[in-house]
């Protein structure tokens, strides 16, 4: 198939390395690829020799401008498709995204939105569905040669490449994923996912996943990079007849089984019986997916693995991940709410869990593995880093950023802009004992707006934090902290007065200007007050 086929479009790649070097073989050999970007040269100068016809950039914003250009394929990490197919569809480009469409359901609804808003298609890289074994085994399953199926069972194992922008959740199972929602025709109801981090304490290197569907059938997927050997499998266990797909095997990639459970005198007896090579006609199914991108650009048709079909698989993945963090705790699916998903305007890590009932405001994100407890309240445009926990009945103002393992707990109060900084404690009752609860006792914690806490810093409970106040890196506060004070030590102690841009005053008199933004300060028996600020002189 050369260019003239195709409508003489244009592919740019973005991304060449360890997939992207695939889909550049492919996309050059159907006479369709213009231009490869990736970030690191050096890796583009390895590709000139080979391919001397094309051009090569490091400048995304290049490539997306250039009218010349009709497509884009995404082959970057996973953690930057989002961000790079937004861009694209913004510019008016086609895209075709490896998998997974983004890390988020959130996000993947918004470029599902935005294809379709844009006009442009928008197809996700779902290779096994292009797959002649794969194609063949739904055709089967159609027909109702395995009659009804009862358990489908897929392993897909190997040694590396181990990543670290994603899990092996991420990185393996999307596909397995897609096929098993592509022959059965539905999402499941409830997943569970057990797993263990083996080679990094917060990265899950194995998964074991359970799936049940609204029609009885259950499903398994085992993953894992730390594997002896390569193995892909899939089976498909029917009431007539049992299916094996084998991506590994050169010449059997796809077996029936006519074993089935025959009841003899009311006892199951297994019948068993030969395997049987099913006939293919094999092609390279990546050369096949590139072939059904082009023809979708070219007649503006939807793809097979479209946005929509790359946000199901999202959803359940975010599931999946969310059972996984919950270490293996049952998750429910429902029917997906898109428009609704698209509204959504926070975003939640996929690593991360949202109780309903939690409050979280527009521009507000939450990073990994943290948890935002029902009843709990959040603001608008909130950083909140990775193993936070926010607990009910805990508020968090606008603009506050919470830095990394911190925990705000019940009776805390963070006002506007707050900072958190790494690792620093808060606690909520005076006299803790394991065999006691305190629960009624909880005392309230304010911090006011603008106030800084450092790095590992412990305020005691029932204790306010003034305006713009400043503690130092561990320090140890068990009394109020006025307005605009620097607080340090252990215990803290008072060792002067910062001005709200974080400066420290000079106040030697009764009045001073910050030497930095030029804020003038009045201080008195009362504290520290601001007379004016650069903005209102």
């Amino acid at each position: 198939m050369g260019k003239e086929m195709t409508g003489q479009k244009n592919i740019a790649l973005i991304g060449s390395g360890y997939w992207g070097k695939n889909l550049l073989r492919n996309f050059d050999q159907l006479g369709v690829l213009r231009t490869v970007c990736d970030s690191d040269s050096a890796r583009l100068s390895s590709f000139k020799e080979s391919y001397p016809n094309l051009s090569y950039t490091t400048d995304l914003s290049e490539v997306l401008r250039d009218p010349r250009i009709d497509a884009v394929a995404i082959a970057a990490p996973a953690s930057l498709h989002f961000e790079l197919a937004q861009k694209a569809l913004e510019e008016g480009k086609d895209v075709f995204i490896e998998k997974p469409l983004a890390l988020d359901a959130n996000e993947g609804a918004l470029l599902v939105d935005l294809a379709e808003k844009r006009r442009r298609v928008l197809m996700v890289g779902h290779l096994l569905q292009y797959h002649p074994a794969i194609l063949k085994l739904k055709a089967l399953i159609d027909e109702g040669a395995l009659g009804k199926i009862d358990y489908i069972y897929s392993t897909r194992l190997n040694l590396g490449k181990i990543r670290r922008e994603e899990n092996i959740l991420w990185s393996f199972a999307p596909h397995d994923i897609s096929v098993i929602l592509m022959l059965l025709g539905e999402l499941p109801k409830e997943v569970s996912t057990h797993g263990g981090n083996y080679l990094h304490p917060t990265i899950a290197d194995v998964t074991f996943t359970n799936f049940l569907f609204g029609n009885g059938v259950r499903a398994h997927i085992f993953v894992s990079w730390l594997h002896p050997y390569k193995e892909q499998k899939m089976v498909i266990v029917g009431e007539k007849k049992m299916a094996v797909f084998d991506d590994v095997s050169p010449d059997r990639k796809l077996l029936l089984f006519p074993h089935k459970i025959e009841w003899i005198n009311r006892e199951p007896v297994p019948s068993r019986g030969d395997g049987e090579i099913v006939p293919l006609v094999m092609k390279e199914p990546l050369l096949e997916e590139c072939i059904h991108f082009l023809d979708c650009i070219s007649n503006r048709k939807k793809p097979k693995t479209d946005g929509a079909e790359g946000l199901r698989v999202l959803q359940v993945l975010q599931a999946c991940q969310s059972s996984l963090h919950g270490q293996g705790r049952p998750v429910l699916i429902g029917s997906f709410p898109k428009e609704k998903a698209a509204k959504r305007e926070f975003y939640i890590h996929p690593t991360s869990i949202l109780d309903d009932g939690a409050k979280v405001g527009e521009g507000t994100k939450v990073w990994h593995f943290s948890h935002i407890m029902a009843g709990s309240e959040i603001g608008r445009d909130c950083n909140i880093g990775q193993n936070v926990v926010i607990s009910p009945q805990a508020k968090v103002g606008n603009g506050v950023k919470v830095q990394n393992n911190v925990s705000i707990y019940t009776g805390v109060i963070l006002e506007d802009d707050v900072f958190c900084g790494p690792s620093m404690v808060f606690t909520n009752v005076i006299n803790p004992r394991s065999a006691i609860s305190r629960k009624e006792e909880y005392k309230t914690t304010l911090v006011k707006q603008g106030a800084t806490i450092g790095a590992n810093a412990t305020i005691v409970c029932g204790i306010t934090v003034g305006r713009y106040a400043f503690i130092g890196a561990g320090a140890v506060v068990t009394k109020d902290v006025p307005d605009f004070a620097l607080i340090y030590g252990n215990p803290a102690v008072q060792h002067g007065w910062m001005c709200r841009c974080g400066v420290k005053l000079n106040l030697k008199g009764p009045k001073a200007a910050c030497s930095a933004c030029g804020a003038v300060y009045k201080k008195d028996k009362a504290g520290c007050h601001l007379l004016s600020s650069p903005a209102s002189r």
